[in-house]
């Protein structure tokens, strides 16, 4: 049996915002994707307020490795102590030149972005940027979330739009979220569609709809068990 093509095709809107080709879909908002991140995924998970020594995100979605790096900045800013993880899954990673041409928008990231981008290259998907210890868990999320023995005290759920990409914002998707979650747990997402925040509460989380970034007027975030 042939094997199935996993790595991503990018284009390039306006020649600096990439698209992926097989979900039709921007990797980050046109309008200003590192601010978004830092409004949706850092603020939308109460951070870097919560960060302390072994804290764990994980994240649906690598794409870019832009919500890696503003981590890592928030991180650094913070001035907590010890040390970060950070747990991605993705099913179609982006080539390392179409990751170095993307994050290149964003000065702010470049001594960050060059050593992601370094060990990327090199075929690492297990490595650490300063004190934050990172694993990329390549393939379909539905196979590899179950086989994951972590659970996260925060998720960054940046899979492409649900209209999309459905299949990883199943109920049976969000159950997995939920089922690795540590205790008071939390969960950030741009996206405010029913049926996600519907799969969500049914995982077990308390969701919130909130403001969304730029013209995208609902966001959602929640935590397990409790009001976030």
């Amino acid at each position: 049996m042939q094997k199935k093509d996993q790595s991503e095709r990018v284009e390039w809107r306006d020649g600096v915002t990439p698209v992926s080709s097989r979900f039709d879909d921007p990797y980050f908002s046109l309008e200003g994707g590192l601010s978004e991140t830092r409004h949706v995924f850092l603020a939308g998970n109460h951070l870097p307020d919560r960060f302390r020594d072994g804290f764990h995100v994980a994240e649906l979605g690598f794409g870019t490795g832009l919500n890696l790096l503003a981590t890592v900045i928030a991180w650094r800013a913070s001035g907590a102590a010890g040390r970060l993880r950070y747990t991605s899954f993705e099913a179609y990673p982006m080539p390392a030149g179409d990751i170095a041409r993307a994050l290149a928008a964003f000065s702010e990231l470049e001594p960050f972005a060059a050593a992601l981008i370094a060990e990327w290259q090199s075929g690492q998907r297990r490595f650490a940027l300063g004190t934050v210890d990172i694993t990329v868990i390549e393939g379909d999320a539905r196979q590899t979330l179950p086989a994951w023995n972590g659970r996260a005290d925060a998720w960054y759920l940046d899979g492409f739009s649900p209209a999309k990409n459905p299949e990883l914002w199943s109920e049976e998707m969000m159950a997995g979220v939920a089922g690795h979650t540590a205790p008071r747990g939390t969960f950030a997402t741009y996206t405010a569609a029913g049926f996600v925040r519907r799969g969500l509460q049914a995982a077990g989380f308390q969701v919130e709809r909130c403001k969304g970034y730029g013209h995208k007027r609902h966001m959602s975030r929640g935590q397990l068990g409790e009001a976030a």
